[in-house]
């Protein structure tokens, strides 16, 4: 991956976290949770009284299994998570009240048209409090010396969304969802095409 040059991944995770952990959530959702990354740094603040990792592949969710060592969690530490599979576009009554979702890295393997249906799943049936969306910025990729040009990231993303991209759609959704949004970029924040990732902080609207 071009990003390891930096660390990204590790100012991503900080930034996430420091946005779960100041709307004072206690129940989290990780969806599309991965190997288990944030889910890692999430048990390890008492804060977080229950943790839900979700992946739509098996494999993902054993290795994190196996790196988190739930076999020899004690078990009060068990108890607080759980990894499950399912798909982002499909209503789950499992997701249902969560004080707080990061999708971190996600949408953008996701196929376009497909959007529409993440966006009922989380924001409309789901309903968290908060919602973290973090998504690389297309923009950033010419710093990337080892990048070819017009070339994604990762071989899986279906897209890269530029600053307005981004926040356009993410601006859609709250009005469309009553939630409030707000911006930040993560990593160097380059003065012509701003950081490698982009983060939305969605919060609900009573």
């Amino acid at each position: 991956m071009v990003e390891h040059r930096i660390s990204l991944n590790e100012q991503r995770l900080g930034a996430v976290m420091a946005v779960l952990g100041g709307c004072g959530a206690r129940r989290v959702l990780d969806l599309g949770c991965s190997t288990g990354n944030l889910l890692r740094s999430l048990l390890a603040e008492r804060q977080f009284e229950q943790i839900v990792g979700m992946d739509v592949s098996h494999r993902a969710l054993e290795i994190a299994a196996d790196r988190l060592h739930l076999e020899r969690l004690p078990p009060m530490q068990r108890q607080r998570i759980t990894l499950m599979q399912g798909s982002l576009g499909y209503r789950d009554q499992r997701l249902a009240g969560f004080d707080a979702a990061a999708v971190v890295e996600v949408i953008e393997h996701l196929d376009e048209p497909r959007l529409a249906a993440f966006e009922r799943v989380l924001f409309e049936f789901a309903r968290p409090k908060t919602v973290v969306v973090t998504t690389p910025n297309v923009e950033y990729n010419v710093r990337f010396e080892t990048l070819p040009a017009g070339k994604f990231r990762h071989q899986d993303h279906r897209f890269e969304w530029t600053r307005p991209q981004f926040q356009a759609w993410a601006e859609n959704v709250a009005r469309r969802f009553n939630y409030a949004v707000r911006f930040a970029p993560i990593g160097p924040d380059d003065p012509v095409v701003g950081s490698p990732t982009q983060m939305a902080v969605f919060t609900q609207q009573s």
